[in-house]
C-alpha cells in the first residue's frame, strides 16, 4: 500500500488529512469500548468551522469508555489518490479505516451535501444502503438541521437524531453498549458479533428508537397516492412512536462547553474563538427553518460566557472571540458581555466579535466598542426591498430602522456596507424587487448628506456597497412549507432585472445560482423516492455540488429523468393545509396550527411580534417541551409561557 505520506505528497492543504493539531484527542482504540467516527460532508476547513462538530468531540470524549475521531470530505485531489492507491476513507486521530469504527454520526447541514455523505460511504467500504449493511458494518447516525427532513436520505441511515445531541448522544452510546455487551474480549469483530448473536443489528435499533428523539426510519411505512402525493407515514411495529419529538437542552450554563478546541494547522471559515451565547430565536421570520427548529431561546449567563471566553483565550492562543447564536444582538445584556470583554481581552489584542446582527437591534456605540480592535465592514440583512415584503415575512425591520442605521454608521465612520436580500419570496412581485434598487440608493444618498469621509492620507473614501441575493428555497417546519418555489425560469428572470437596474457604480451585485437553489428545493421538501436520484446523481459523479466549479445541472436533471421522477413535483408545487407532509411524524415542538396561522397572517400581509416582547404568540413549543423560554440576563420570560 502507498505510505501516508506519499498520498500527501499528490494533494494541495496536506494539513486536511493528517490530524495531530493542538487540543486534538487520541485514544488507545483496544482501551475503549466504542468508536465513534464524527463525520462533516465537506472539506476539513468547513467541518473544522461547524460548533456542533466540536460540542459533539467533546461530550463523546470525555467518556472514558468511548473514542471519538474526526472524518471530512477529502478534496477531489485527495479522493482521486486515494482511490488509486486502494486506501479507504479514514479518520484523522488514528487513521483507521472509518469503516471499523462502531457508529459513524453524519450532520446533515445542508441539503446539498448529501452526494457527500454517498461519496464518503462509498470511501470508506460501506455499504451505501442501509438495508444491506451487515454485522461488520458501522451505524451510520444522523444530526443537525436537515435532519427535520431527513426523508430523501432516509434509505442509507440507520437512525437519525432530532434536535439537540449533547445529551442523546450518551444515550445512543449507552444503548450500544447494551446491546453489544460489555465484554472487551476477542476483539471489536467479536464484540460486534456478540451483538448479532444476541438481538441483530434490529436488535440495537429497538433499543435506539426508545431513546427520545431517536427516529429510526426503516421502523415507518410509507405509502403514495395515485397522484404522488403522500398517503401516509406509519409505524410499521409496536412501541414506535408515531411522532419522534425533538431532543432540547434545557439549561446551557449546566451543558459542559469545551474550553480546549482543537486549533488548526491552517485557516478555517471560523478561524476564532466560538462562545455560544443562546439558542434559539423567536424573531419569527416566515422563511427561516433555525427559527422553529431550535426553540426556545435559551441563554448563557454572562458570568458563563465571560469564565467560557477567558479559558478559551488561554487554551487556544486565537485573537478574537466570536459570540454565536442565530442573532447575537439580541442577548439580553449583550451591551455589558461586550463591554467585559472587551475590558479584559482587548489589552492584549483579542477582538470580540458579533456575527450577526439586526438593523433594529443594531447600536453604533456597541458596533464601536466591537472594533476598538480590528474595523470591519457592517453587514445586515433587510431580506426584502419593500415593507409590504417585510411584513409578509415577518422581517419586523423597517426601511427608517435601515436608513437610520447606515446613517448613524457612516456618521461613526464606516464606509463599507453588506445587505442580503431573498428572491423569490412568497407574493414577492417587480415592485419588491425594485424597492431593492430604491433602497440601495438612498443608503448611498444618506452616504453623501452625511459627508465625504476621509482615510488616513485625507482622501475621499467612496461607499463601499455590497448587495447580495439567495433565492427563497422553502423549508420544513416553517409557515412557508406549504408555499411553492418560484420556477426556475422565474428566478433567472428576476436576477436579469435586478443586474439591469441596480447600476454598477452605485452596489457590487452578487447572487446565487438560481440551478442549485433548485435542487436545494427539491430536496428540502423532499420524499424517500428522492434516495434514488441521489444514488444516481452518485453514480453519474455528481459531489461538492455546493461549490460552484462542481456543480453538475446537467447531470442532476438526468438523474432525476433515469428514475422517473420530476423535480418541479417537490420544489414548484403549492402544498394543501390537509396534504400529508414527508417531515409530519418529526416534531420541532411548534405547533402545526400555529404555522397555519403563521401563513395566513403572512398572505394578509400581518405582521406577529416576538413573544420576549409582546407575550406568547402561542406556538407552543414551551408546553409541549417542557422547557421555558430563558433570558439568564435579564428578566425572566416565563410570563409570557402559554
Amino acid at each position: 500500500m502507498v505510505s501516508f505520506e506519499r498520498l500527501l505528497s499528490k494533494v494541495t492543504k496536506p494539513a486536511r488529512y493528517t490530524g495531530g493539531e493542538w487540543n486534538e484527542v487520541r485514544k488507545d482504540h483496544d482501551a475503549v469500548e466504542v468508536l465513534f467516527a464524527l463525520a462533516f460532508p465537506d472539506v476539513y476547513e468547513v467541518g473544522m468551522s461547524h460548533l456542533g462538530l466540536r460540542l459533539l468531540y467533546h461530550e463523546l470524549n470525555k467518556r472514558p469508555d468511548t473514542a471519538a475521531e474526526r472524518v471530512f470530505s477529502p478534496w477531489v485531489d485527495m479522493e482521486a489518490a486515494m482511490r488509486q492507491a486502494g486506501r479507504p476513507l479514514f479518520a484523522l486521530e488514528s487513521r483507521a479505516p472509518v469503516r471499523d469504527f462502531d457508529l459513524v454520526g453524519v450532520t446533515l447541514q445542508y441539503e446539498m451535501s448529501f452526494t457527500n455523505i454517498l461519496n464518503l460511504l462509498d470511501l470508506a467500504g460501506i455499504p451505501l444502503l442501509a438495508a444491506e449493511r451487515g454485522p461488520d458494518d458501522p451505524f451510520l447516525v444522523a444530526g443537525g438541521p436537515c435532519a427535520f427532513n431527513p426523508e430523501p436520505v432516509a434509505d442509507f441511515f440507520d437512525l437519525v437524531v432530532l434536535g439537540e445531541g449533547e445529551e442523546a448522544v450518551h444515550d445512543l452510546v449507552q444503548a450500544y453498549l447494551e446491546w453489544r455487551g460489555s465484554r472487551r474480549d476477542g476483539g471489536r469483530r467479536a464484540r460486534r458479533a456478540a451483538g448479532k448473536a444476541g438481538e441483530g443489528r434490529e436488535g440495537f435499533l429497538v433499543r435506539a428508537a426508545s431513546i427520545p428523539g431517536v427516529y429510526v426510519p426503516s421502523f415507518y411505512d410509507v405509502t403514495y397516492r395515485s397522484d404522488g402525493r403522500l398517503e401516509s407515514i406509519r409505524p410499521n411495529r409496536p412501541g414506535v412512536p408515531a411522532v419522534v419529538a425533538k431532543r432540547v437542552v434545557r439549561d446551557l450554563d449546566e451543558l459542559d462547553y469545551p474550553t480546549d478546541p482543537i486549533v488548526p494547522f491552517l485557516d478555517i471559515v471560523h478561524d476564532r474563538i466560538m462562545v455560544e451565547v443562546f439558542r434559539g430565536c423567536t424573531r419569527g421570520c416566515r422563511f427561516c427553518q433555525a427559527g422553529v427548529i431550535y426553540r426556545p431561546v435559551r441563554e448563557r449567563s454572562p458570568e458563563k460566557v465571560k469564565g467560557l471566553a477567558a479559558e478559551l483565550v488561554r487554551k487556544t492562543g486565537y485573537n478574537e472571540i466570536s459570540l454565536t447564536s442565530l442573532s447575537s444582538g439580541d442577548y439580553s445584556t449583550i451591551a455589558q458581555t461586550l463591554r467585559d470583554l472587551i475590558e479584559k481581552h482587548g489589552p492584549a489584542g483579542v477582538g470580540v466579535s458579533l456575527p450577526s446582527l439586526r438593523v433594529d437591534s443594531f447600536d453604533v456605540a456597541l458596533a464601536e466598542e466591537v472594533q476598538k480592535v480590528r474595523k470591519t465592514g457592517l453587514t445586515f440583512a433587510p431580506e426584502a426591498g419593500t415593507q409590504r415584503l417585510r411584513d409578509v415575512i415577518n422581517k419586523n425591520v423597517t426601511e427608517e430602522d435601515l436608513l437610520r442605521t447606515a446613517r448613524a454608521a457612516f456618521s461613526s465612520g464606516w464606509n463599507a456596507i453588506k445587505l442580503y436580500f431573498m428572491i423569490g419570496l412568497p407574493t414577492e412581485t417587480d415592485e419588491d424587487l425594485l424597492g431593492l434598487v430604491d433602497l440601495a440608493q438612498k443608503i448611498s444618498r444618506v452616504y453623501d448628506e452625511v459627508g465625504h469621509h476621509r482615510g488616513p492620507r485625507g482622501n475621499r473614501r467612496a461607499l463601499r456597497l455590497t448587495v447580495s441575493t439567495s433565492s427563497f428555497v422553502p423549508k420544513a417546519h416553517t409557515p412557508f412549507q406549504w408555499e411553492p418555489q418560484t420556477p426556475l425560469d422565474g428566478l433567472r428572470r428576476k436576477q436579469d432585472l435586478l443586474r439591469h437596474r441596480l447600476p454598477r457604480r452605485l452596489a457590487e451585485f452578487n447572487w446565487h445560482d438560481a440551478n442549485l437553489s433548485f435542487i436545494e428545493g427539491v430536496f428540502a421538501r423532499g420524499d424517500r423516492r428522492l434516495g434514488r436520484a441521489l444514488l444516481e446523481a452518485h453514480r453519474r459523479g455528481c459531489h461538492f455540488d455546493a461549490w460552484s466549479d462542481h456543480f453538475r445541472f446537467d447531470e442532476w436533471l438526468a438523474a432525476f429523468a433515469a428514475v422517473g421522477l420530476d423535480p418541479t413535483f417537490y420544489a414548484n408545487r403549492p402544498r394543501s393545509y390537509d396534504e400529508v407532509l414527508p417531515w409530519d411524524h418529526l416534531s420541532s415542538g411548534v405547533a402545526r396550527e400555529f404555522l397555519i396561522e403563521e401563513h395566513r397572517r403572512a398572505m394578509a400581509g400581518e405582521s406577529t411580534p416576538d413573544c420576549r416582547t409582546a407575550g406568547c404568540t402561542l406556538c407552543e413549543v414551551c408546553p409541549t417541551l417542557d422547557v421555558d423560554l430563558s433570558l439568564k440576563g435579564g428578566a425572566e420570560a416565563s410570563a409570557h409561557q402559554g
